[in-house]
């Protein structure tokens, strides 16, 4: 007897709860498939309005054309559209959505009531389904456009319901979402409303203005104009000041073709412009718009649509990074030297018969290269070097030399490196690596223990500290090590109860969007027991009144930002985490940076508070503090 058939066609309820998981993941894309679809219909007014961060409800209304009766039921029929008819149409889109998945999936998760009506008819229609199922339709009273009522998300995947965060978190979600199609959708009116607070209430506009109205006044005078067209592309928006960039949370937004997008490649375009402009670490901000022919790039690879490719992306990468750059150069962000300067000294034309008229005596005998420390000194010592280090006060002049010059280059580390090595193999007494001084054992701890410092510090750019130890040159990034240091100090007091607070004279104000907002209330108990005194004002808006006594170098208005980025991206944890974080983020902004000069016993002091931490070799975030170069590899680098 044969084996029966074993593939089956799956029903369609179930073919849409599994297209669900791909297209609604949570309360945020739902948003966005429905107000795309009001975009497409060609409203100019909509509003949103949630309940409890869009567990209980998610409404959009919107002016729209509206749909007749037949077209409201086939609506939530999977891949039934009006935007394409053919598959040639996939390469030349001009409508947010096409697949027609959106309204199926969410329908197969959750309840929906639609009202809708065309401006041409006299009496709408109603239509309720539950699970993909049609419960009924009817004709109803209503204003042209359409009423989309999403009741009860997930109701029936109570698995996915479980996974979703606290109201705060995907609120938040929400926020970011309705940004980015507010930032996308500059000529339409757009409302917010959550559990009947109205968070945002755009009327159209420019982009400027919709980027103030987001983000705050104060982004706003932060930005300049980019633009340029070519045959290949059309660029307009703006970038950030470099004097204006965010460790975290940045405004970063690429839109193509009225479309949000995201592409790692364009952004290190972006990134490459302010490569000396900011630290390593900053992120500025920007919001840019790509016009291309919709020939040329394919949206189509990704279910939220979120993914381009684009046909000539090295070209654009280079139009891109020119336009930038010139809009960066025209506001002398770059450090242009401006010669119309009032008292200026009068620079002589130049006469070859001319005398220079002063005399210059040239020490002929100095040559700074035969120098071990590369630094012109008044003493004769420094004129030539020994052709070894054969004797242990040799070695302690050269080390006395290093650490009156606090601030050395990397040649001059390198030729450090030379000299030790010479002084290995020099005749008469070697210093050998076993008679390196070590520090106390007791201030190092177990998993740094074959790594000891000997004690003898020079700072390299003023940011890194470089030592010998037993196995070579140890280097160690300042900054980190000082983010080690202060984490652990600050969790120490919170272990020990609320951290004390440092009222300032004068209060700052911090001004925020809706979606910082959200998460800075979220996490307002916890930042008072770690010693932050803050209270809103209103209109997403707090006064800083009081810091953690810890941090009172730093600035209140960036540590505050860097921890809501931080719990934005980290989204609900435990309050044991939460502290965490906060502390984490804490000491990141406290911490010693390149502009900041650290004296002798200032860094002593950070290199033996650092191997008394409990992880020496890593910062909380998990980046290497600790880094050694094996004398091995140094004789590679001579060679």
């Amino acid at each position: 007897m044969a084996a029966s058939d074993i593939i089956k066609l799956l029903p369609d309820s179930v073919a849409n709860q599994i297209a669900a998981g791909e297209v609604i993941q949570r309360p945020a894309s739902v948003v966005k498939e429905l107000v795309e679809n009001a975009v497409d219909a060609g409203a100019t007014d909509i509003s949103v309005i949630i309940k409890d961060a869009g567990r209980t409800l998610i409404q959009v209304i919107d002016n729209g054309a509206g749909m007749s009766p037949t077209d409201a039921r086939m609506a939530f029929e999977r891949h039934a559209t009006s935007k394409i008819s053919s598959a040639d149409d996939l390469y030349s889109l001009h409508t947010m959505g096409f697949r027609g998945e959106a309204l199926a999936s969410i329908a197969a998760v959750a309840q929906i009531e639609l009202r809708t009506m065309r401006r041409c008819d006299s009496v709408g229609c109603r239509l309720t389904i539950a699970a993909s199922k049609v419960e009924s339709q009817e004709a109803c009273t209503c204003v042209p456009g359409t009423n989309m009522m999403v009741k009860n998300l997930f109701a029936y995947q109570p698995a996915r319901r479980k996974f979703l965060k606290k109201d705060s978190v995907e609120l938040g979600h929400i926020v970011h979402e309705f940004e980015r199609l507010a930032l996308v959708n500059t000529d339409l009116d757009l409302t917010l409303i959550h559990n009947d607070v109205t968070l945002h209430r755009l009327l159209h506009g420019s982009l400027r203005q919709r980027i103030g109205e987001l983000f705050g006044k104060s982004v706003e005078r932060q930005i300049i104009p980019v633009s340029t067209e070519t045959s290949l592309v059309r660029l307009s928006g703006y970038v950030g000041l470099p004097q204006f960039a965010r460790r975290r949370g940045a405004h970063q937004f690429f839109f193509v073709n009225g479309r949000n997008m995201r592409h790692p490649y364009f952004h290190r375009a972006v990134m490459s412009c302010f490569e000396h402009l900011t630290a390593a670490d900053m992120q500025p901000s920007y919001f840019i718009n790509f016009e291309v022919d919709p020939e040329r790039i394919d949206v189509n690879i990704h279910p939220q649509k979120h993914e381009i490719k684009f046909e000539d992306e090295q070209g654009i990468w280079q139009i891109l990074v020119a336009a930038i750059k010139e809009a960066i150069g025209k506001t002398n962000a770059a450090g242009a030297i401006d010669f119309n300067v009032e008292d200026a000294p009068d620079i002589p034309a130049f006469s070859p018969d001319r005398s220079a008229g002063v005399a210059i005596d040239v020490d002929d005998s100095y040559n700074p290269f035969v120098s071990g420390i590369g630094v012109p000194s008044a003493d004769t010592e420094c004129k030539s070097r020994p052709a070894a280090v054969g004797s242990a006060a040799d070695w302690d002049s050269l080390t006395s030399r290093f650490r009156r010059e606090r601030s050395a280059s990397l040649e001059e580390v390198r030729s450090a490196l030379n000299i030790m090595e010479q002084s290995r193999q020099a005749p008469g007494r070697q210093l050998g690596l076993d008679e390196l001084p070590d520090i106390e054992p007791a201030a190092v701890s177990a998993d740094a223990a074959d790594e000891q410092p000997t004690g003898s510090y020079i700072t390299v750019a003023n940011r890194y500290i470089a030592t010998p130890v037993r196995d070579g040159l140890m280097l160690i990034d300042r900054h980190r090590a000082h983010v080690r240091v202060l984490y652990e100090r600050i969790m120490s007091c919170i272990s020990d109860g609320p951290i004390a607070t440092q009222r300032m004279i004068f209060p700052e104000t911090l001004s925020l969007g809706a979606a910082d907002d959200i998460v800075l209330a979220s996490v307002c108990d916890s930042l008072a027991r770690l010693g932050f005194d803050i209270s809103p004002l209103g209109d997403c808006t707090w006064a800083i009144n009081g810091m953690p006594s810890a941090l009172s170098a730093a600035s209140p208005a960036e540590t505050i930002t860097d921890i809501i980025a931080r719990v934005a991206a980290t989204g609900e944890i435990p309050d044991t985490e939460l502290f965490a974080t906060i502390a984490a983020s804490m000491a990141r902004t406290a911490a010693v940076n390149v502009s900041n000069r650290m004296s002798e016993t200032e860094t002593d002091m950070l290199v033996a508070d650092l191997f008394r931490t409990s992880s020496p070799n890593f910062t909380p975030d998990g980046l290497p503090i600790v880094i050694t170069i094996g004398l091995d590899d140094i004789s590679r680098l001579f060679d």
